[in-house]
Order: structure tokens, then sequence, then C-alpha cells
């Protein structure tokens, strides 16, 4: 018996789970998952599929990253405005730094040297590196921020501010605010494109897309949709992007590249939400029929749907494709799909039932996660 399989029988999985039978082969690295009411991160080791360790924090975690250069992990416990950073070798908290009294979300810069904390009280943007992890500059903000996302090659900044109906461009080199644009409406979530020349912003009262060029600031288009665009996830190219919200148990097609255009609407599952993409997937998950739709990446069809636990809100895939992670807030447990086993299950099955590979409690309401290798 290998030792990963001995870890997993200790850890109660049966052994054909550990050693990874039938095609099945296990991933050497962790995810890191926020329990946002335990005020802990639970290190699930995934060569064993069971919980290592529970890393706890001051404060409650709501989204954790890693570093794309570094064996680090990074929380985010907006209630105290506190960023904490995590030894993967060693599954511990070494840093932690306040950088607001209480703060929003966060994004880690393309090269991994800065965060970008977005901060509601008080309202400002800071800057933190990566090294000494203390803030290098900060940006006040006008208003109530809501949402935020930084470019892919990273020198800009753009921040929606949500019943107040704008948006702003920061400029990361200058450090300073560019144009403000009035949506006339709700501002919602935002996303650059891939290549960084144009921003995606939700417009969730009026139910569009508006599309801005990066810097400027002009309307480049306006994508009236079915639904509410509450959230978005992109392929891996980035030439689509799927939009799921209220008002439609479906999800929207976006092609944003060149003319942007809505490719289709797709009803999958009940009330759909998060969402995550493997080359060959959508994973949509159904809070309130607790399951998993699984579309496939061309025809953009149903083939399949996976059961999962209380409110499923939050999906990841494993960086070799094999694992979709499903975080369920309400049960405290993560359901594991088995990637390669969908296309099976499609091809020899009629009912269009994935089984999940196994289920990990991990604690208090999951909410976010993040995977790194070992």
């Amino acid at each position: 018996m290998t030792r990963r399989a001995f870890l997993g029988a200790a850890a109660g999985l049966p052994l054909s789970l550990a050693t990874g039978c039938r095609g099945r082969q296990a991933f050497s690295g962790y995810a890191f998952v926020a329990n946002q009411e335990g005020r802990a991160i639970a290190a699930v080791d995934l060569g064993v599929f069971a919980v290592a360790k529970h890393i706890p924090l001051d404060g409650n975690p709501a989204a954790v990253v890693a570093s794309p250069v570094s064996s680090r992990i990074y929380a985010l416990t907006p209630d105290n405005g506190r960023l904490h950073e995590i030894a993967t070798e060693k599954l511990a908290l070494v840093r932690s730094v306040s950088v607001a009294r209480r703060a929003q979300t966060m994004r880690l810069a393309p090269n991994g040297q800065t965060m970008y904390v977005l901060c509601a009280d008080p309202r400002k943007l800071v800057a933190v590196s990566m090294i000494s992890l203390k803030p290098e500059w900060t940006a006040p903000l006008a208003g109530e921020p809501f949402d935020f996302d930084l470019s892919a090659d990273g020198n800009s900044i753009a921040v929606s501010y949500g019943a107040e109906g704008w948006l702003q461009f920061l400029d990361v080199a200058a450090r300073g605010t560019g144009p403000r644009i009035d949506l006339g409406a709700e501002a919602g979530i935002l996303r650059f494109q891939g290549d960084s020349t144009q921003l995606i912003a939700a417009n969730p009262g009026e139910r569009m897309l508006n599309i801005y060029q990066t810097g400027s600031g002009r309307l480049v288009s306006k994508l009236p949709l079915s639904l509410r665009p509450d959230r978005f996830c992109f392929n891996a190219d980035g030439g689509q992007l799927f939009v799921t919200g209220e008002g439609m148990d479906a999800v929207v097609v976006v092609y944003p590249y060149f003319t942007p255009q809505i490719g289709e609407t797709v009803l999958a599952g009940h009330a759909p939400g998060a969402m995550a993409a493997s080359p060959d997937f959508l994973f949509v998950a159904n809070s309130k029929s607790r399951d998993v739709s699984i579309l496939d990446a061309a025809s953009k069809k149903v083939v399949a749907v996976a059961p999962a636990g209380t409110n499923p809100a939050f999906i990841t895939i494993t960086p070799d494709g094999q694992y979709a992670l499903v975080l369920n807030q309400d049960s405290g447990d993560m359901g594991v799909i088995w990637i390669p086993g969908v296309t099976r299950s499609v091809a020899r099955s009629r009912d269009r039932t994935a089984a999940l590979f196994t289920m990990i409690p991990v604690g208090s309401k999951p909410v976010s996660a993040a995977v790194v290798r070992v």
C-alpha cells in the first residue's frame, strides 16, 4: 500500500479513492478553502481527499487566492479588513496585515508582486507589496465601492459604485484616478477581457452588459440580456463569457471580442449561479436543486447533472483539469467531480447523471477555494 493510500484509508476513504483506480489520478496538492463562519482556512489534501489541517484566522475569510510565483496563499477577512499570508509547505499562517476597518474583495497582480484590496471603510483601494506585506500606495474612492477588477497586463483597474450608478478607471502606473463613467443605472460586477483592451460592466437594473474601451472609457457596445447579470465566468481562452443571474434558469453565452454579441441562452438547471470552466465543460451550480449542471463546451448543451450538497455556491477546477471542486455553503462540505468520468458517463448512460467522486466535510460556510500543487 502506498503512503497516500494508507493516509486515505486512515481518513476513512475507500481504497479505490485513495489509490485513484479506474483511471483516476491523485492530484499532488491542496485545496485551501475559506470557511467564512468557521474563521479558518481548511487545507484539503487532494491526494487523499481529506482535510489535513484547519488554519485559524483572526476574522471571517471571504476570499482566498494562490500566488503564481511563490508557495503562498492569501486570505481576506473583510469584516476586520485584514490580509493573511499562509505558507503552503507549513500549512500555517505566517503573516497578516491590516489594510482597513472593512474590506470588500481583492485581486492579485499577474506577476504576483502586488495585492490590490478594495476597501469600504474607509473608502479606498490599497496596493499591498507581497514582499513586505505592507501597503505601498493608496487611492481614495469617491463613493461606496461594489466591485473591481485588474486588467491582465496589470496596468488598469476599474471600480464599480453599485447603487450610485457609475464606474471609474484607475491608472496603476500613475496611481491615480482616470475617467468616471455614469451608467445611468445600478453598476454591478466588472471584468476586463483577457487582452486588457475592453472592460465588461454589468448593468443589473437594466439587465444589460456595457462594454467600454480600457483607459478612455469609450462605450463600445450595450448588450441586452434575458436575466440579471449577477455572475461572470470566462472560458479558458477568454473567447466566451458565461453569465448567470436572477430572472431565468439559464446561462447566457456572450462573445466579447471583435463585435461583442450574445451567442445563445441555454437552460441550465434551477437557479443557476456560480460557474467554472474546464476546456471541455462548463460547470454550473444550482443552489435550489442542490446539483451541478454540466454543459458541453462545444455544443452548449447540458450533458450531465451531478448531485451536490446544500447550497452549492462556488466551483473551481484543479490545475490538471481532473477535478471540479464544489463548495456547499449550508452543508459545509466540498463535492468532488471527476471530470474524465463525465465524458464516460455521458457515453454510457441515458439518464445524464454524473456521480460525485467523493464528498469532504470542510467547515462552516465554505465560500471560496484556491488550489496549489506541492
